[in-house]
This record gives structure tokens, sequence and C-alpha cells, in this order.
């Protein structure tokens, strides 16, 4: 009988005829590789144990099918393409046309999956009933690479991969990417760029660990209860109630310490240890003086229930299993997951008739908070990402909210923090209280005394800020206060530094009723610019244009505000936002550059097109409604009200910019 083949091309670009055995021999040799890179490819939204069998499904129908003609070879069918390499340093059948063929019929699959997303998959085989499968848990820095893929698009994932666990060069990688049907290969490769390494990796072979191994996997049961509830009925109820008993009997006290968590589905030493208060890390109390790396890593363990065993037994076993009483909330980009191993214990107290937990696993913070003695009442958990923190951006945390007061937990070499209200910028700052825990006494939070009536915007009458050693910050709604800062990004100044100085408080007190516009959005911190001045026509003064920047915990998702500041007595007139843009680099330290426009009316009533750039701006020139140009980074041209312009710029070393919107 003659041997099935099927059409694929070898570098050089002529096609070849590649016999179905030849394709079998490089699937079962390299079976583990492919299943792994058809995983690291798949969505990770659609589940773990879906995940692991829908690459395991995808590596399996790898093997080519087709109708034999009277020749007994197969058509050539839709997986010719071009010269395709191997895997990088692989010998023999890995890097033979075969295992090529192989592994881009596996891409094609993930990448088709990667786009569906949100329809489910054809059926995945091979099917597993009654379990939930998932690889080895793995350390913070696998998790911390897992969190940045599943924020990548599919070919981004694919590229990264190819890179990184194939070892392709970029022009092979755009290759295997063209050929399996991405439309930007070039596009894919500078997104996998935009994954940083883990923060303390020193490790480049992270997708060769078990987190990302299809194979070795954790078998788990899905739900007993619901799969026995209609048939075996009686026999269910009996075995869960011997099964509670063995539970009970069990060291670690059983489900009773745990409080409002949910009852385990089933026990793992691994994850048992994580949950045991005997095993939580605690930093030595001087830690953060002789440590090379002031973060939360060096926080002692602070508070008056440090040593509660029962409190810290009921915040673990919520964290990894909250019951559906326990109100849940994360900063976006943030996993709310149980912790892969022991976390370290931050602070543990009672504050305003609430006891308080707070931990730190190596990428978030998790508080846990709970009313009364632990006796079933209201009981919360929040998360905040964390990860790459440093002595700036880990000064405090929020130990409690209530009745618009918050107070802190001061970092350990926080000894004299202060109050200041950025819209009052003469106003000395004010000293405030620390207890020997390092919590402070209520300070009222930022933004709660904004005042407005049905139909009006909100009036801004005060934002408090609070001074943690050399930093300022303030709460925007996290765990983690933003850190404020003022200064161009990058140039000779050398970036943003901390608000001090009358300019910085100037240019702050026109711009902290804005905040509001950030809560809630995951900031780590904000700055604020003045990037241009500009003399206002008809004798109206000078105006000020400001660029505020936010950037979160994850990187992406942060927010640009560009702001106009006319000629005014009052230090706290809030600036007029001109432009809103999300996800833009301008006014960081990739584009430290911007301009903006916006109309303005004089005092005689007529209306202007003002436009303004930084420093690297060399022309601006406006089209649409109003037209012109102007040499210079400073534009002003007549306009009447309600006109429309598109802005844009020349930059000193011959590129362009256009205007933030």
């Amino acid at each position: 009988m003659e041997q099935q083949q099927e059409t694929a091309d070898l570098p050089g670009g002529s096609p070849t005829l590649i016999d179905v055995e030849q394709a079998e021999a490089a699937i079962v040799e390299h079976y583990p590789r492919l299943v792994r890179l058809a995983y690291l490819v798949l969505p990770p939204g659609m589940g773990r144990t879906r995940r692991v069998l829908a690459a395991h499904g995808l590596a399996q129908r790898a093997l080519p099918r087709g109708r034999a003609n009277e020749a007994g070879a197969q058509t050539a069918g839709a997986d010719t393409g071009p010269g395709l390499p191997g895997q990088r340093g692989a010998e023999g059948a890995a890097a033979d046309a075969g295992y090529a063929f192989v592994r881009l019929r596996v891409l094609r699959g993930a990448l088709r999956a990667a786009r569906r997303r949100r329809r489910p998959m054809g059926p995945a085989l091979p099917r597993v009933w009654g379990l939930r499968l998932s690889p080895s848990p793995g350390g913070s820095d696998e998790l911390a690479l897992d969190k940045a893929l599943s924020e990548l698009s599919g070919p981004g994932r694919a590229a990264y991969a190819l890179r990184g666990l194939e070892r392709l060069g970029d022009r092979e990688a755009r290759e295997v990417l063209k050929a399996a049907g991405v439309a930007d290969p070039r596009g894919a490769l500078a997104e996998a760029d935009t994954v940083e390494d883990p923060a303390g990796s020193r490790d480049g072979t992270l997708l060769e660990s078990p987190e990302f191994d299809p194979c070795a996997l954790q078998a788990r049961p899905t739900d007993l209860m619901r799969r026995r509830q209609h048939a075996r009925a009686a026999l269910a109820a009996a075995a869960a109630l011997v099964v509670c008993g063995t539970l009970l009997g069990l060291p670690g006290e059983g489900w009773g310490p745990s409080g409002a968590a949910a009852p385990p589905y089933a026990r793992n030493p691994s994850s048992e240890r994580a949950l045991d208060p005997a095993e939580l890390t605690r930093a030595a109390p001087e830690a953060w003086r002789t440590a090379t790396r002031a973060d939360f890593s060096t926080w002692p363990a602070r508070g008056d229930r440090t040593g509660d065993t029962p409190l810290l037994r009921r915040a673990l076993a919520v964290w990894a299993r909250p019951g559906r009483s326990v109100r849940v909330s994360a900063t976006p980009g943030t996993q709310s997951g149980p912790p892969s191993g022991p976390p370290q214990l931050l602070y543990a107290g009672e504050v305003d008739q609430v006891a308080v937990v707070l931990l730190y696993d190596g990428l978030r913070v998790v508080r846990y908070a709970e009313a009364g003695d632990g006796d079933g009442g209201a009981v919360a958990l929040d998360f905040a990402r964390a990860d790459a923190a440093d002595a700036a951006s880990s000064t405090g945390l929020v130990v409690t909210r209530a009745d618009g007061n918050v107070r802190y937990l001061a970092a350990p070499w926080v000894r004299h923090p202060s109050v200041r209200d950025l819209v009052r910028p003469g106003e000395a700052a004010r000293p405030l209280r620390l207890t020997a825990d390092g919590v402070t006494d209520p300070v009222r939070a930022g933004g709660a005394d904004l005042v407005g009536g049905a139909g009006r915007a909100p009036e801004c009458e005060s934002w408090t800020a609070l001074r943690l050693g050399s930093r300022l910050v303030t709460d925007l709604g996290e765990i983690v206060p933003a850190r404020l800062t003022y200064g161009a990004p990058g140039g000779r100044g050398g970036g943003p530094r901390d608000v001090a100085g009358a300019p910085a408080r100037a240019a702050w007190a026109h711009t902290a009723c804005r905040l509001p516009l950030l809560h809630s959005r995951g900031v780590r911190t904000v700055n604020a610019w003045r990037f241009a001045a500009q003399r206002l026509p008809e004798g109206g003064g000078s105006a000020e244009w400001v660029c505020t920047r936010a950037e979160t915990w994850r990187g992406a998702g942060g927010r640009v505000l560009a702001q106009f500041q006319p000629p005014t007595t009052d230090p706290a007139a809030p600036a007029a936002v001109v432009a809103n843009a999300g996800d833009s680099p301008a006014c960081g330290p990739r584009e430290p550059r911007v301009l903006a426009g916006a109309l303005w009316k004089s005092r005689a009533g007529r209306w202007y097109l003002l436009a303004a750039g930084s420093s690297q701006v060399t022309s601006v020139a406006a089209r649409g409604d109003v037209r012109g140009t102007a040499v210079g980074r400073i534009l002003t041209l007549p306009a009447r009200e309600g006109d429309q312009a598109r802005l844009s710029g020349r930059l000193a070393g011959g590129g362009r910019v256009t205007a933030l919107r």
C-alpha cells in the first residue's frame, strides 16, 4: 500500500511531499513541545482545563488527513507555504520538514481559536469527564509572565513563543507567522517586544517551566454534588457527611476556622502549606535598613493581632476560596487567585472596630477586613498589583476607609508624615500622628469634599495628599496610593521628581481636581508637567499648557490629559481639559513630547485657535475650519465659535506629531 502524502514547502520555496508517517513521527517525538506551543498561543480566557485539553487536541489533530488519489498521494491542501525553519538548535526530526509542517498546523489551529475567543472551540480530544486538569503551579516569575502573555493578542503570543520556545530569529519567526495566516507578522513581533522579563527573573527559560507544561498536570474533581444530586441524592448526602467528618478530624481544624471561605474541593499539600498561618513569611524588624532594595518585601509584620492564628487562618482561607458573602474587588489587571506559596504578613490588627490583615505575595498586596470578632460579619477582600514596587511606590498602604476618611500603614522608614491640601498651595503641610504600629490618624480622602448638585459639575474645594518621607501620595481608590510627581519626562532634568517647590505646587493646584478621572484605574504614578507658556492675543496675559500623565501598575491602560490654564488670580482654579487620551505614549518616557490646541474667547468676544507644543516641536500647522502655520511651537489664529481644526507639528529630528485628542 502506498504511503499517504501531503505537500509542504521546505526552505528554498519548492514544494515537497510530506509522508503521513513522517508527520506522525514528528508528532510522537516532539509531542510535549507541540502541546506546550499550542497552550501558550491559545487564549487564556478559555480556562486552564479547556486550554489544556484544546492544546492536546490541536497537537493530535496535526496529523494530516486527506483523500488519497489513485496514485496513493494526498491532494495538496492549504498547508503549503513559504520555506519554514525548524526549531533552533534542534537535531534530527525537529529540524526537518516534518516537524516544521506539524508545528505550522498546530500554530494555525491555536490562532484560529484565539480569533474566535468568545465562541466555543470545536470538540477537544481527548476529553476528560469529572476532573479539572491544570499544569503544576510555578513561582511568582511564571505568574507574572502568564499575566503579561494574557494581555497580548493571539499573534503576539505566537511570536513570543516562537522566539522563546522555538528560539527562532525575527526573520524566521515572520516566515512562520505569515505561513500561519497572521496578517501583520511584524506587528506581532513588535507586540511580543512589549513583554518585559518579570522582576527578579534571572532565567531565560520560563517558557519551559512546569507552569506552561500541559503534559505535567494536576487533577482535581469537578463539582461532585451537582453530578450526583438527581440520580443518587441519598448516596451523595451520606458521602458528604463522611467527607465532612473526615476533614474535621484532620489537622488544621477542618473547615470551621475558615470563616467566610467556601469549602475546598480537595486537599493538596502545597496549597495547604500556603494557607497555613505558621508558614507565613515575616521580614526581620530591621530588614529595611540593610536591604539593597527597599520595597514591601522588607516591611516587618506589624499590628496588635500578628499572633492571632484564627484571624490569619480566616484571611488566608478567604483569599484562597472567597465565599458568596465576601465582597471582592481587584484593581484592573490584577489576578484574584490564591497565592502560589506562603505569602508575607505585613499587618494584622484592629482599626476602627475592623480587623484588617495585609498580605503580600511578591506580585500583589491583599487586604482582608472583617467586622466584629470574626463571627460572620461583613467580610471584604481587596487585591492590588504591586509587582516591581520600589522605595518610591511602597511608602504606604490603605488600612481602612470610613466616612470619607482613610487610615494608612506607613512604610517602616517613614517617621514624620504630613498632610497637604493640593488645592491650597500656599498652606503649610500639617503634621500627622503615627501609632507605634505605623498606622496614621484618619486623613480626609482625596476628593471627599467634592460638592455638586444635580445638573452641575462638582466644585473642588480641597484635595488631600499625604507626604510620606519625600514622596507625595494620594488616595485614588486603591490599596496602594498613587505617587504624585512633577517634571518633564526624560531630558536634562532626569525625569519627573517629587512635588517640591512653588512651580510644582502651583501646577498641581490647577490639576488636582482632575484626579477623579483616574479613580480606580490601578494608577501607580501621576505626573504633571508644564510643557509650554503662551502669550494670549489682545493683551490677554500669559496662559500655561500642562500635561498630566497617569501610569498604571500593568503598564497599559494609562491616561494622558492636556490642560489649558488661562491667566487667573485664583491659585486653585481648575485648568480646562482640552484633550483626554487613553493608552497614549505622549508625555511619557517613550514619547516625551506633546501638542495640544483649544479655542479661546477674548474679553472683546473674539475667538482664537490656540495651540502649543513641547520643546521638540519646531513648527505647528492647522487644517480644517481654521488653516494656518507658525514657525516655532506656538500657534495663534483667528477662529469662530465651534470651528474644528486638525493640528500637526514638525519635530526637530524631522518627524511629525499630531495633537493629543
